[in-house]
C-alpha cells in the first residue's frame, strides 16, 4: 500500500489522489476512504472529491461538509484520535486524524473488515503518508485553497498566508502553534519561527494600520528578519536591520512593532527583544502566568533611536512562552475588552484540561472573535511555544513522552476515549 502509492504521488496532481488512495489502500483491506480537509478557520471539514470544490459530494454521496465541533469527524480532528464511525453490514467505520507532524489537516474516513491492533497501524501509516503528499502539492495546488476557504480572501491575506509557515510545529524539544484572526481579512499582522540546530527562533510583527499597505510592511518585516537571521545576526542585529528596511522602503511613513525570540531547546535559556510590543507572557506549571518585562525599544521604521535590550528567562520543562498582538486582548463587545486577565485565564484553564495546543488556540481565537460579535476591527495573532525540555536521545521516548497529548493512539482499536469534547 505504502510503497505504491508512495511511487505513484511523485506525478499525481492533487485532484487524483483520492482515486489513488482508495486503489492503493484496498492492497491493506483499507476501503471506502474519504479525504477530508479543514478550512482555514478550522471550523469545518470539506471532503476532497478529485473534481473541484464545488462538487457536491463524493462518489457515493458522502457529505461535502462535516461541522468540526458537531461531528466525529470533527472530534478525531480536534483530538487526533481515531475515533469508530457508524458500523455497516461491510465492515467497520473509523475516523482518522490526518497529521503531518502535529499539525491539523483534516480526517479520513475508512472501511475495514477488521478491527484490532494491525488494523490501526495500517490506517495511521495511511494517514501519515497521505498527510505528506497533501502538504507536498498544497502550496501549488488553487484548487487545495478553494476547498479550505469559506469565504472570499483579501488581498493582504492572500499575502500572508503565502509567506506564513505552517500554523503548527513539534520535534520532541519544542510545540509551537499560531492562530491568525480575521482569517480572511488579516493584514498587518504575521507571525514566524524556524529551528537552527538547538536554537528556535520565535517572532510576531503588528503593523501600523488595517489595509493592504499593512500587510506589505508586515510582510517586509518578516523577510528582512528572515534574511538578516540566516546571514547569522543576533537579535538586537535583526531588528536594526529591519528598521533599516522598512525606512529604505517607507521613510518614516509606516512601521512594525514586535518581539524576536529565541530559545535554546538545550538550556532552556529564552532571549527575546521587545521593539514597541505588548509585552510576552510566561505561563508555568499550567497554573500561573507573568508578564515578561523588558525595556522596549522604539518601533521598527521610526528611527526614534531608543536602546534595543537583548533580555533573558531561564524556562522549566513544560513553560509556554506567549506572543500576541493586542488585537487579542483589545476585542470589544459592548465597550468591554476580552482583556489580559480573560486571555490568560483561558489558557491557563484549556492547558489545565489537557488540550493540544493547537485546539487550545483554535478554541481561544472561537472565543474572541465571539466576544467582538463575530467581526474583528483590529488583528489578532497568537504564537504559543511550549518547551517539552532537552531532547531526549531516544526520539521514541521523546514522542511517547513530550508529544503524547498529539500522538495518542487507541488500544485496541474500537474503544478510543478522549476528552470531554
Amino acid at each position: 500500500m505504502l510503497a505504491g502509492l508512495l511511487a505513484a504521488s511523485h506525478l499525481m496532481p492533487l485532484e487524483a489522489l483520492p482515486r489513488e488512495a482508495n486503489a492503493y489502500a484496498a492492497a491493506a483491506g483499507l476501503r471506502e476512504v474519504r479525504i477530508y480537509l479543514a478550512d482555514l478557520r478550522h471550523t469545518v471539514l470539506r471532503l476532497l472529491t478529485g473534481s473541484g470544490p464545488d462538487a457536491a459530494g463524493g462518489a457515493r454521496g458522502d457529505a461535502a461538509e462535516l461541522v468540526v465541533d458537531a461531528t466525529l469527524a470533527g472530534r478525531a480532528y480536534r483530538f487526533g484520535r481515531i475515533v469508530p464511525a457508524a458500523a455497516g453490514p461491510d465492515g467497520h467505520g473509523w475516523w482518522v486524524p490526518l497529521l503531518d507532524g502535529t499539525e491539523r489537516l483534516g480526517a479520513l474516513h475508512i472501511v475495514t473488515a477488521t478491527d484490532d491492533e494491525r488494523t490501526a497501524d495500517d490506517m495511521q501509516a495511511l494517514a501519515s503518508l497521505l498527510a505528506l503528499i497533501i502538504v507536498s502539492k498544497r502550496d501549488h495546488s488553487d484548487s487545495y485553497a478553494r476547498l479550505v476557504r469559506t469565504a472570499p480572501m483579501g488581498v493582504a491575506a492572500e499575502m500572508q498566508w503565502s509567506l506564513t509557515a505552517p500554523r503548527t510545529y513539534a520535534d520532541g524539544r519544542v510545540v509551537v502553534s499560531a492562530v491568525m484572526e480575521p482569517a480572511y481579512r488579516i493584514s498587518g499582522d504575521a507571525f514566524d519561527y524556524a529551528t537552527d540546530g538547538h536554537v528556535v527562533h520565535l517572532s510576531v510583527f503588528d503593523a501600523m494600520g488595517h489595509d493592504t499597505a499593512a500587510g506589505l510592511t508586515a510582510n517586509l518585516a518578516m523577510a528582512a528578519c528572515r534574511n538578516a537571521r540566516r546571514q547569522g545576526a543576533g537579535l538586537v542585529e535583526v531588528t536594526e536591520r529591519i528598521e533599516q528596511v522598512l525606512t529604505e522602503q517607507f521613510a518614516d511613513s509606516s512601521y512594525a512593532t514586535g518581539v524576536l525570540a529565541d530559545l535554546d531547546t538545550v538550556t532552556g535559556v529564552l532571549t527575546w527583544v521587545n521593539r514597541g510590543h505588548v509585552p510576552p507572557l510566561l505561563i508555568r506549571g499550567g497554573r500561573w502566568a507573568t508578564r515578561l518585562g523588558c525595556p522596549p525599544a522604539h518601533p521598527m521604521g521610526t528611527r526614534l533611536g531608543l536602546p534595543v535590550s537583548l533580555c533573558r528567562e531561564q524556562l522549566e520543562p513544560g513553560d509556554r512562552f506567549v506572543l500576541y498582538t493586542d488585537g487579542i486582548t483589545e476585542a470589544r463587545r459592548a465597550g468591554t475588552q476580552f482583556g489580559l486577565d480573560r486571555f490568560v485565564d483561558f489558557l491557563v484553564r484549556h492547558h489545565a484540561d489537557g488540550l493540544p495546543v493547537p485546539e487550545t488556540l483554535r478554541r481561544l481565537t472561537r472565543a474572541v472573535v465571539d466576544h467582538h460579535d463575530g467581526y474583528l476591527q483590529d488583528d489578532a495573532t497568537v504564537l504559543l511555544c511550549e518547551w517539552l525540555g532537552p531532547m531526549p536521545t531516544n526520539r521514541r521516548a521523546a514522542a511517547e513522552t513530550g508529544l503524547a497529548e498529539h500522538h495518542r493512539r487507541p488500544s485496541p482499536l474500537g474503544r478510543t476515549a478522549g476528552p470531554p469534547a
